[in-house]
């Protein structure tokens, strides 16, 4: 008994720290000869945390803006990147809003 209790424990820690990581938002830095800018463009994610300990879609944020607004403009990456973040509280959840504005490229290349 006490071992299927300690195989509970470190699964259940598991599935708790599997919910705490995040994709990186990729950011290259180009040689203004590597591109040609498509436009300005500004997208926005949301992410939940319920009864503030359960994220839903919160980690993911930052990443699904930034695709969002390249994609907004057909590009391949984005530069002169701005992150703005806000928030709202309910009863039973947080919100974050992650909104990323930036001017959208072409690469000329593939990288």
């Amino acid at each position: 008994m006490k071992y299927l209790s300690k195989v509970v424990a470190a699964a259940l820690f598991g599935v708790v720290l599997a919910g705490c990581t995040g994709a990186p938002m990729k950011t290259a830095h180009y040689d203004s000869n590597q591109y040609t800018v498509v436009g300005h463009s500004e997208a926005s994610a949301t992410g939940l945390l319920l009864f503030g300990i359960i994220p839903i879609r919160q980690n993911s944020r930052f990443v699904r803006a930034q695709n969002a607004a390249i994609q907004a403009k057909g590009g391949d990456a984005m530069i002169n990147t701005l992150v703005q973040e806000n928030w709202f509280w309910a009863w039973v959840l947080t919100g974050y809003t992650t909104t990323i504005s930036g001017d959208v490229v072409k690469l000329k290349t593939a990288q």
